[in-house]
């Protein structure tokens, strides 16, 4: 009776922190929406990359890989965030594509097929060449080098910050939402014992402390900067 209650309870609370990472996420899905909405405005992609997009959606598809059932039973919310992501990118990557000027625009097509020929791949080997149990372990290793090759952006940023005593590159509602995010997924993981959820995320929550830490002391800084005296001498 008391097993039963306990497991209940951590399933209300899994639950309940899986989707709270499901809304923070859509939070930074929205993110790129400003620069798109300059692309479209200009109908050029200036000088703005388009590969950031390209490995988010790798990152989605073989994370919403790993939480579909038949590789990961019982997390079917990881599957749900990332093909609400793999979605987001997908879209940003068309827009990209459609306004690129010609050689942009062809390598970014070649990458977008590339992903998808290794997301093909990657679902055809665990699937008909794996069992169950190497099925998720396969998909799980994937899905944390994944994800962990995509803290190399927000490692940019905190050298950023730190180089120019500036959080001008560093949203404070994006990392926010980052830190957010991966803390629930984090709990997440916990809760359902996947080492394969909760070390990356726990990686990207250390990191999102980080660069709120670092966004509260150098804001400050930024203040204190403005607000001296602006004395100008003359020789």
């Amino acid at each position: 009776m008391i097993t039963s209650v306990l497991a209940s309870r951590d399933s209300v609370l899994s639950d309940g922190v899986g989707i709270a990472g499901n809304v923070f996420a859509f939070v930074l899905f929205l993110s790129p929406i400003p620069t798109f909405r300059r692309i479209l405005r200009n109908q050029s992609t200036e000088e703005f990359s388009g590969l950031p997009y390209i490995y988010a959606l790798l990152s989605c598809l073989i994370c919403f890989w790993y939480g579909f059932p038949i590789v990961s039973p019982g997390i079917i919310l990881v599957a749900t965030v990332n093909s609400i992501g793999a979605l987001f990118q997908l879209i940003y990557i068309i827009i990209f594509i459609t306004y690129a000027e010609k050689q942009k625009k062809v390598k970014m097509l070649g990458l977008l097929l590339a992903v998808l020929a290794i997301f093909a791949t990657i679902v055809f080997v665990s699937v008909r060449l794996l069992d169950s149990s190497m099925r998720q372990i396969f998909v799980g290793y994937l899905s944390v080098a994944s994800l962990i090759s995509m803290f190399a952006s927000p490692l940019f940023i905190i050298r950023l910050v730190i180089r120019t005593r500036s959080v001008e590159f560093m949203p404070f509602y994006l990392s926010l939402s980052t830190f957010l995010m991966s803390i629930s997924f984090f709990a997440y993981g916990i809760l359902k014992c996947d080492p394969f959820i909760y070390v990356p995320n726990g990686i990207g929550s250390v990191l999102g402390a980080v660069q709120l830490l670092l966004y509260s002391y150098y804001s400050k800084t930024s203040r204190e900067d403005l607000r001296e005296p602006l004395i100008t001498s003359f020789a």
